[in-house]
């Protein structure tokens, strides 16, 4: 029984994932967004060094807004499964870091993250979108990479804008593009 439910949720994940309160819920369709923003959507304001700003971010931006910035990638990885993907090892986001140099220290460094639904998307319409080759055709480069804003509060406290003490900086803000909707490498 176990396996068939791990089957099924493998191929028919809700965008709500495995969300046991309605807050839950609410965070993970954000994350699993599956519509492309429109022109009216971007917040024109948002760029790489006004996202790598120091100073408590959590509200200077809005996750109804979208992005497009442009930075160096410094990496790109899979996540590790989440109850937003339904905790299936098939369905894991893969994780772009981006920064002013590609050196960058990781508290100037900036996530965006290629979901399952984008993953598929990208793939219908004969486009790549693989942790490997996005890892061999942008580490390195200068990218423009656009989508949604999502304030990811789970790393709030890892991020050097709202760092709590005790814990880890392993990035400049909770704040991502996540999911990222277009990437484009300029150079």
């Amino acid at each position: 029984m176990i396996f068939v439910a791990a089957v099924v949720l493998d191929r028919y994940c809700p965008a709500s994932g495995l969300g046991f309160t309605e807050s839950r819920r609410r965070i993970h369709r954000l994350k699993n967004r599956n519509n492309f923003p429109s022109q009216s959507d971007y917040d024109k304001r948002v760029t790489l060094e006004a996202l790598l700003q120091r100073g408590n971010d959590q509200g200077r931006w809005s996750e109804t807004n979208a992005a497009v910035i442009e930075g160096y990638v410094v990496s790109v990885h899979k996540g590790r499964p989440e109850l937003a993907n339904c905790y299936s090892s098939c369905r894991r986001d893969i994780h772009i870091n981006l920064a002013l140099r590609t050196d960058a220290p990781d508290d100037q460094q900036f996530v965006v993250e290629v979901t399952p639904y984008f993953q598929r998307w990208a793939n219908a319409n004969s486009i790549d979108w693989t942790d490997e080759t996005l890892k061999r055709t942008l580490v390195g480069h200068w990218c423009r990479l656009e989508g949604w804003l999502f304030f990811d509060q789970q790393h709030a406290d890892e991020s050097a804008n709202t760092f709590k003490k005790g814990s880890d900086i392993w990035r400049a803000t909770a704040w991502e593009i996540h999911p990222v909707t277009k990437i484009e490498v300029l150079r």
